[in-house]
């Protein structure tokens, strides 16, 4: 999509193509409003850094930010999560909501309940101790493993695999989301035995997501959603 991540126009633009997932990042201002937004320090047009957590939501809803990220580039006011889940409902999809700071959890989960959402979203962005707290708070809500990737760089892939299953597991996750230079037969194969969905980011090129659709991952995060979609009605007919 030529949209710029974590807006409301990206929203509906993947609602529109047929998208059956929109992920969006989750960060929280100061004062606990939940916003979509990769990262907490941006550059505004007027040339002063912000912080998103440093500031009410309030002082940040007018301020417009340059965004330069995977490959996009332009300008942006930020939106909230309150807004992306009216959105959500009302297309009948469900949102992906990447947890990017352990705030956000409480503020995610108290929009999900106000809107009575919790069969329209889930939760990733959850690494091991992440996963455990919302395990904690919220068990009600579903949840994702992000699986660590230090494990698949630093240790064999046979330990990086028994520690990511182990870790989710334990936080009573529904799946593991992990990056897809990771994702492996075994992987697939071991998951799947345990009762874990098997979550892959990010595969924009055909021919991979080809690869990983053959292997059997449950869902492909993808920027090229026409393409995707393309693909999983080809494999349906």
């Amino acid at each position: 999509m030529d949209t710029l991540d974590n807006t409301l126009v990206s929203v509906e633009e993947g609602i529109r193509m047929g998208a059956d997932i929109i992920e969006d990042d989750i960060r929280v201002t100061r004062d606990g409003i939940a916003i979509l937004a990769h990262d907490d320090i941006w550059q505004s047009v007027d040339g002063r850094t912000i912080q998103i957590s440093a500031l009410s939501f309030k002082e940040l809803q007018s301020i417009e930010v340059i965004v330069d990220y995977a490959g996009k580039t332009g300008k942006m006011t930020f939106s909230t999560l309150e807004d992306l889940l009216l959105l959500i409902k009302g297309s009948g999809r469900t949102a992906n909501l990447d947890l990017k700071v352990d705030e956000a959890i409480d503020a995610a989960a108290a929009l999900v309940h106000k809107h009575d959402m919790l069969g329209q979203i889930f939760l990733s962005g959850c690494g091991a101790e992440r996963a455990l707290l919302a395990q904690l708070r919220y068990p009600e809500l579903k949840k994702l493993l992000n699986a660590d990737s230090e494990h698949f760089l630093n240790r064999s892939y046979e330990e990086a695999l028994e520690q990511t299953l182990s870790d989710a597991l334990a936080a009573v996750c529904f799946g593991i989301n992990i990056y897809h230079e990771f994702v492996k037969p075994e992987l697939i194969e071991q998951a799947k035995a345990n009762g874990l969905r098997v979550y892959v980011w990010t595969v924009n090129d055909v021919s991979l997501m080809e690869h990983y659709a053959s292997l059997g991952v449950d869902s492909l995060t993808t920027r090229a959603v026409e393409d995707l979609v393309q693909l999983k009605k080809s494999m349906q007919q």
